[in-house]
C-alpha cells in the first residue's frame, strides 16, 4: 500500500506468425506494460515491418471514413466493448465502409438536396409577399424592353437621398410597404438609363429582391405555387428521414462494432511497429508486476509454445523508467488522484496516498469545523460516492473526500461547540475558535509541527529504502534536519516558559552538531556513499555555499512551520463569517422571523460553498508545497498495461440520436 508493485523486466521472443494473437493475449492480461524500444538487446539495429506501418495508416483512413458514416447517421460511438474485438484486414474493413457508405449516401444526398430547395423556396416566399397584392405577370416584370424595373428593400432614411440623387433621370418610386426601418420599393425608368438608375439604387443601399425564373402569374399565383412546392418538399424531406432513421436503427451495432473492430486493430498494429523485428522474430521488451510473472508465462504458453519468455535484470539505464502501479484500496482513489495531480510518485518512493487520506481531512476540518457544515459536506460526499447522479458519476471517485472531509468538519465542530454557525446550541467540548485566538493558533503550529516532521520521517524512509545512507543522515530532509529541527523547537518552547524535558545544554549540543552535519551535508554524504571528489567546488566556494545552505534550510523550516498558522486564522475566519451572517439576519428581521430564517439559511450555504472551496485550495496548497515539498520527487512512469481499447471515460461520445 506504501510502496508501488514490484516489477520485473521482460522480454518475449516472437515468431512472425506468432505476434498477432501473442499482442493480442499481452492486452487482454492487463498486465503488460510495453516498452517501444528501437534496439534489441543484442546491439544490433532494429527494423520495423512495412506491413504493420501500411496497415495503421490505413486503419486510419478507415477510422476516419466510419466517423464520417456515423456522424451522417446521427450515431455515437457507444461505450467501448469489454473485450477486444477481433481483428480485421484493412481491405475487409474498407470494403464493409464502401457498403455502407453507398448505402447511406443516396438518403443523406437526396435529403440535403431536399432542405437545400426548401430553403430556396421559402426564400421565394419571403421575397415575393411584400407585392402579393400587384397584378401584374412575373413573366412581363423580367422582360420589359424598354423599361428598367427592380424590386427590393431600402432604409427609409434613404428613400429622400434616392429620390434626390434621380431627380435629373426620369423615374417612378413606389413604396409598397414598412416594414421597421426598412421599406420595400419598386423603382421604375427607362431601360437606356439602367447603368444610373443601378449606380443610385447601390449608393442608396437598395437591396434587389430577385424574382424565382420558374414561376410565371401574378405575385400571388407564383406564391401559391411556391407554397405547393414548399409542401411537396417537407414531404420528400420526412421520407427521407424516416428512410435514414431505419438505415441508423439498423447499422447502428454493424458501425459500432466496426469501429471498435478498426481502433482495436489499429492499436494493434501500432503496438507491433514498436517491437524490434529481427528477421522472422519479433524481441518485445516491457514491465509486469512481479507477483504477475507465473500468470504472464501462463497466458502466453496458452497461445503459442514457440513464444519464449525471458526475465532481464535491471540495468542502469533503467533506474526513474521503470513504471510504478500503486496499489490503494478503490476508496482512497480520490486521495490518490490528488497526488497524481500533484505528481506521479517514482517507482522507488513511498507512495504519499495513505498519508495524504490521514492528513487531508484532518487539515480541513480543522480550520472549517462545525457540525452542521460537515454534515452537509459528508451528505454530498456520499452522493457523490453512490454514483446516484448520472452527471457527477465521473466524480465519483472525490466523494470519499468530500465525505472524510465533512465527517472531520464535524468531529472539530463538536469540540468548537459549533453547529451551522449557531455556537449556543451545545457546549464546545474544548474551546471556540473565536474567543481563544491564541490557543487555536499555538494548536495549528503544533499540528504543522507534526506534519513537517512527518514528511521528514517519510523522506528518511524512502532514503533507508534504497540505501541512501548519506542522503538518509545528511540531508536537509534528513536524520540530521529532523535532530536540527526539534532542537531549534525545543530551545524556542524553553525561551517562552514552555517545561521541555531535556536540558537546554542537550538541546544546544545535539542542534550544533546537527547543525554542523547540514552544513557539511554534501562532503559527508560523499563520504558515506563513496562518491569522490568529497567536494566538487574549490575549498572558498564550498564553505560559502554550505554556510548560505543552512541559512536557507533555518528560513525554510521556520516559513515552512508558520505556514500551517493560516489552519488556526481560518478557523477563526470560519467562526467570524457565521457570526457576519448572523449580524445581517438580525438586520434583516427579529429573530426567528420568516426574513431573518431566509438569510440564515442562505448564508450558511454561502459559507459552505465560497468559503469551503477556499479551505480546500488552502488544505491542498499546505499538502503539496509544505508537506509533499519534504519528501516527493514525482516524476514517476504510471504502469499503463498495454490495452488495444481505450478506458471508459476516455471517450467523449456526443450524445446524439441513436445512443
Amino acid at each position: 500500500m506504501f510502496r508501488p508493485q514490484a516489477m520485473e523486466k521482460v522480454e518475449l521472443i516472437i515468431p512472425e506468425r506468432e505476434v498477432v494473437r501473442t499482442t493480442e493475449a499481452l492486452a487482454a492480461s492487463g498486465i503488460f506494460h510495453h516498452i517501444p524500444t528501437t534496439q534489441t538487446t543484442t546491439g544490433m539495429p532494429a527494423r520495423v515491418s512495412d506491413e504493420w506501418q501500411t496497415w495503421t495508416a490505413d486503419l486510419m483512413a478507415v477510422e476516419r471514413r466510419i466517423l464520417l458514416v456515423m456522424e451522417e447517421l446521427k450515431i455515437n460511438e457507444g461505450t467501448p466493448p469489454l473485450t477486444p474485438p477481433h481483428i480485421i484486414e484493412p481491405r475487409v474493413a474498407e470494403r464493409d465502409i464502401e457498403r455502407l457508405e453507398h448505402e447511406a449516401e443516396t438518403p443523406i444526398r437526396e435529403l440535403e438536396a431536399a432542405r437545400r430547395r426548401l430553403l430556396q423556396l421559402q426564400k421565394y416566399v419571403a421575397q415575393l409577399t411584400p407585392i402579393a397584392n400587384l397584378e401584374i405577370d412575373l413573366g412581363t416584370l423580367r422582360h420589359l424592353r424598354y423599361t428598367f424595373v427592380m424590386l427590393g428593400s431600402i432604409p427609409v432614411a434613404n428613400i429622400e437621398r434616392l429620390e434626390s440623387s434621380l431627380e435629373h433621370i426620369p423615374f417612378a418610386l413606389i413604396t409598397l410597404r414598412h416594414e421597421g426601418h426598412l421599406a420595400t420599393v419598386v423603382l421604375f425608368g427607362l431601360q437606356q438609363d439602367a447603368v444610373a438608375l443601378n449606380r443610385a439604387a447601390r449608393s442608396a443601399y437598395l437591396n434587389p429582391l430577385p424574382l424565382p425564373e420558374d414561376y410565371r402569374g401574378t405575385p400571388a399565383q407564383a406564391i401559391a405555387a411556391l407554397q405547393a412546392g414548399i409542401e411537396r418538399t417537407r414531404q420528400h424531406i420526412s421520407e427521407y428521414e424516416t428512410e435514414i432513421a431505419h438505415l441508423q436503427e439498423m447499422r447502428i451495432r454493424h458501425l459500432r462494432h466496426l469501429l471498435w473492430r478498426v481502433r482495436a486493430s489499429h492499436a494493434l498494429a501500432n503496438t507491433i511497429t514498436g517491437y524490434d523485428h529481427l528477421q522472422h522474430t519479433y524481441l518485445v521488451t516491457g514491465w509486469v508486476p512481479k507477483a504477475s510473472h507465473a500468470r504472464l508465462e501462463q497466458i502466453i504458453a496458452q497461445v503459442s509454445d514457440k513464444v519464449v519468455v525471458e526475465t532481464l535484470e535491471p540495468r542502469q539505464e533503467d533506474s526513474g523508467h521503470i513504471p510504478a502501479s500503486l496499489k490503494n484500496p478503490s476508496f482512497l482513489s480520490g486521495f490518490q488522484g490528488l497526488v497524481t495531480t500533484y505528481g506521479q510518485p517514482n517507482y522507488d518512493e513511498l507512495d504519499p496516498t495513505p498519508l495524504m487520506a490521514l492528513t487531508f481531512p484532518l487539515v480541513f476540518g480543522l480550520m472549517f469545523g462545525d457540525v452542521g457544515h460537515g454534515l452537509l459536506l459528508l451528505l454530498v460526499g456520499l452522493l457523490l460516492a453512490g454514483r446516484r447522479i448520472k452527471a457527477l458519476r465521473s466524480a465519483a471517485g472525490f466523494g470519499v473526500v468530500v465525505a472524510l472531509c465533512g465527517a472531520s468538519a464535524m468531529v472539530f465542530g463538536t469540540l468548537y461547540g459549533s453547529i451551522f454557525g449557531f455556537e449556543d446550541v451545545f457546549r464546545a467540548v474544548w474551546f471556540r475558535p473565536l474567543e481563544e485566538i491564541t490557543e487555536i493558533l499555538l494548536f495549528a503550529i503544533i499540528v504543522g509541527v507534526l506534519l513537517i516532521s512527518a514528511g521528514i520521517i517519510y523522506n528518511i524512509t524512502n532514503a533507508a529504502l534504497n540505501r541512501h545512507w548519506g542522503r538518509m543522515v545528511f540531508n536537509r530532509n534528513g536524520l540530521a534536519g529532523l535532530i536540527f529541527y526539534w532542537s531549534l523547537l525545543g530551545l524556542g518552547a524553553r525561551a517562552f516558559g514552555v517545561a521541555v524535558p531535556i536540558p537546554g545544554a542537550v538541546l544546544a549540543i545535539v542542534g550544533g552538531l546537527s547543525g554542523i552535519g547540514l552544513t557539511f551535508a554534501e562532503f559527508f554524504e560523499h563520504l558515506v556513499e563513496g562518491h569522490r571528489p568529497l567536494i566538487e567546488d574549490d575549498v572558498g566556494t564550498y564553505l560559502a555555499l554550505a554556510f548560505f545552505e543552512l541559512f536557507e534550510t533555518l528560513i525554510s523550516l521556520f516559513s515552512n512551520t508558520l505556514s500551517y498558522v493560516r489552519m488556526g486564522a481560518f478557523a477563526v475566519a470560519h467562526g467570524a463569517l457565521s457570526l457576519v451572517v448572523f449580524i445581517i439576519a438580525e438586520v434583516i428581521g427579529a429573530r426567528g422571523s420568516i426574513g431573518y430564517w431566509i438569510v440564515v439559511i442562505l448564508g450558511n450555504l454561502f459559507v459552505i460553498g465560497f468559503e469551503g472551496m477556499i479551505v480546500g485550495i488552502q488544505t491542498l496548497r499546505l499538502e503539496y508545497y509544505e508537506l509533499f515539498s519534504k519528501f516527493f520527487s514525482g516524476g514517476g512512469i504510471p504502469f499503463r498495461p498495454l490495452s488495444l481499447i481505450p478506458k471508459a471515460g476516455k471517450l467523449n461520445a456526443p450524445e446524439n440520436a441513436g445512443s
